[in-house]
């Protein structure tokens, strides 16, 4: 017999005789989670009901803090800094449990809510208002799914420690302040995440998702998710009397030119096989119909997978701002200003040897009929920093379905959109999708940590 021909009967064997044990492994995952259930409904309907805004998760993060403690983990707690903004302090946590020699894994879940009046009428629907940090009066809702992220990631935390006789190494269980629009995990890293903590050998994270049905999870390989850049745009020009329009500079023709100019930079100047999207959301200028104001704010949005497809944006936004003001006669001294933001997401890049293997561990605990390639999208978040610059740290983010099957079916027949994240009507249907998302995530965390 050939080593080739001895190499597959080895194989074979290995296979016969692990897949009772798997079969073993996953009913006894299964039996903890049911006794778990009516705990995670509980903790999910309260950080549903009591969300916070970001870098304001004081109490959410100290329940993290405490439920993780009270699992044996060894805990830190205001962890993450802010250049230049001293007023806010650093919420992350930080739970480590050491289980002898093997891997570093971090697991991730985000703390924080959006300024959003939560609509869904559910007996747990957040009626929190506060003032942000502008100073006005917001409604508070976790309208992105943080809450399922936070106690999918405690149920994780939970079955880990009930289950360490099956996996070894060092287990570090990451909660995250800021991600909506706060750069939380640059904060964390800024106050050396990966020097006071072991650094990883893989991250791994889930985000509940409205495309797919609650009981499935989704794969994306390679880019997932783009970066984002907000830019501030001022067309500045010589104010005044509207009935007089030659005696003035008008920025706000200026601006409706480079609205409509700007439009090219995707569909003209981008290779249609680099995905970008350039958006303005926010037009301001002026007071009042007869006067003619001198100058108009632009608010857009830039997004991205490459980062050479970004800086060619932002030059050429800055290029026909400059030239549609020059051709209008606008004086230097009142050229436009074109001012990239300096928190920037940077592209969300799953590891695709990491998400291949977590997708077939996933086929093996859930079916192969709950598992699901998905297409990349032009959302952003800065999940895909704790990989570093060059992608140093494996990582990867997996989507976990947390719709009705049936609603869903019904849209996709009808065409009628479900309500999607950062909706106020975001509602993910509770038992399924932490069901699911505990048992996904401690299933990859028990194969990336195997004994």
């Amino acid at each position: 017999m050939s080593r080739r021909a001895i190499f597959l009967c080895l194989c074979l064997f290995w296979l016969i005789l692990s897949a009772p044990a798997a079969r073993s492994q996953q009913a006894n995952l299964d039996e903890l989670i049911d006794r778990e259930m009516p705990s995670l409904l509980s903790t999910y309907k309260a950080l549903h009901a009591a969300p916070e805004l970001s870098r304001h998760e004081e109490k959410t993060s100290a329940f993290v803090a405490n439920q993780l403690r009270s699992l044996g983990y060894t805990v830190t707690e205001h962890i993450g800094k802010y250049p230049g903004h001293p007023q806010f302090v650093g919420y992350g946590v930080i739970g480590e449990l050491k289980n002898g020699d093997g891997p570093t894994v971090y697991i991730r879940t985000e703390l924080d809510a959006l300024p959003i009046e939560e609509q869904t009428g559910l007996p747990y629907a957040s009626k929190v208002r506060v003032k942000d940090d502008a100073g006005r009066e917001v409604g508070v809702m976790h309208a992105c799914g943080h809450d399922i992220h936070i106690t999918s990631f405690l149920g994780t935390a939970k079955m880990l420690v009930e289950l360490k006789d099956q996996w070894r190494g060092t287990l570090v269980m990451l909660g995250q302040p800021a991600e909506e629009g706060g750069n939380g995990a640059l904060a964390m890293l800024n106050d050396g995440l990966y020097t006071r903590f072991p650094r990883p050998d893989y991250v791994v994270a889930l985000h509940d998702s409205p495309a797919l049905e609650a009981g499935k999870v989704g794969y994306t390989p390679g880019y997932a998710m783009a970066s984002s850049t907000s830019v501030e745009v001022v067309m500045r020009g010589v104010g005044g009397h509207g009935s007089a329009p030659q005696m003035a500079k008008d920025p706000i023709v200026e601006a409706a030119q480079f609205i409509l100019a700007i439009q090219t930079i995707v569909s003209r100047e981008d290779s249609p096989f680099d995905p970008a999207v350039v958006t303005v959301g926010s037009i301001h200028g002026g007071t009042r119909g007869n006067i003619i104001p001198d100058e108009v704010h632009l608010q857009l949005t830039i997004r991205t997978y490459k980062e050479e497809v970004r800086q060619h944006i932002l030059a050429a936004l800055d290029r026909m701002a400059k030239g549609i003001a020059a051709a209008d006669g606008i004086p230097a001294s009142r050229a436009p200003t074109v001012t990239a933001s300096d928190d920037a997401y940077p592209a969300s890049y799953n590891d695709p040897q990491l998400t291949l293997r977590l997708a077939q561990v996933s086929r093996q605990a859930l079916g192969k009929e709950n598992v699901e390639e998905q297409e990349p999208i032009m959302a952003s978040e800065d999940f895909g920093r704790f990989g570093l610059e060059n992608r140093q740290i494996p990582v990867c983010q997996f989507s976990l379905g947390a719709v009705d099957p049936a609603k869903l079916a019904e849209s996709r027949r009808t065409g009628v959109p479900l309500p999607g994240l950062h909706s106020s009507l975001w509602a993910p249907v509770p038992e399924p999708t932490l069901r699911t998302g505990v048992k996904s995530m401690t299933s990859a965390i028990l194969d990336l940590m195997k004994k």
